[in-house]
């Protein structure tokens, strides 16, 4: 039975309201957008604490997702490492764009194409993490090991008609990662203020050399 008008008969309402609905909190999901946030972050993670010192959890927390996200989609701390330090060429692309065409001028072909990747953003800040984790931590040093044989010295000695070709590769790469410390890391004068059009005919003729001559 209805009340008498006038009493109290609690709230009166039209029609039931959908409640409002909740905003999303929490860590974002996976996806490419998420995978590119994190390998930014461990960018600079690994490049301010190097290898043993950063942390998953750290880089997790970076990029806005939960450790277990990471190791989801990484397996370890070591694969997530060396998948934030891809280098923006593909080894076998690279390679293959160096050593064909002319032989002759294969020596200035090495030189321009050195200065230009050193020169890319961000390039010098994961060869950093790189050497600096490598230095101290024997895992990281056998990844660089068998990135550097497999993806570069045995693709270029592949090529070469010489003798002691794996030898010659690595000579090469010796002295790529050396101009890079000495140009870019260390500043030494005047090598840090030169030009690449004053660099390229003096780097040319010992990477000509490395690469057997011709």
């Amino acid at each position: 039975m209805a009340g008498a008008p006038g009493a109290d008969n609690g709230p009166v309402t039209t029609a039931e309201q959908p409640p409002a609905p909740r905003k999303k909190t929490g860590r974002r999901p996976g996806g490419a957008d998420t995978r590119r946030t994190v390998l930014e972050a461990a960018r600079a993670e690994f490049a301010a604490r190097g290898y043993e010192k950063a942390s998953m959890r750290a880089i997790g927390r970076a990029a806005g997702v939960d450790a277990a996200l990471l190791h989801h989609y990484f397996g370890s701390k070591d694969r997530l490492f060396m998948a934030a330090l891809e280098f923006p060429v593909q080894p076998k692309a690279a390679v293959a764009q160096l050593l064909e065409g002319d032989r002759a001028v294969v020596g200035e072909r090495v030189a321009e194409f050195v200065l230009t990747l050193w020169e890319q953003p961000g390039v010098l800040d994961r060869l950093m993490a790189l050497v600096r984790a490598a230095a101290t931590t024997e895992q990281v040093a056998r990844l660089m090991r068998e990135f550097v044989q497999e993806e570069l010295v045995a693709r270029i000695a592949a090529e070469l008609q010489v003798e002691q070709p794996e030898l010659r590769a690595e000579l090469m790469f010796s002295q790529i990662v050396g101009l890079a410390m000495a140009r870019y890391v260390i500043g030494v004068e005047p090598l840090a203020s030169a030009t690449r059009a004053e660099l390229v005919p003096l780097l040319a003729p010992t990477f000509q050399g490395y690469l057997g001559g011709a």
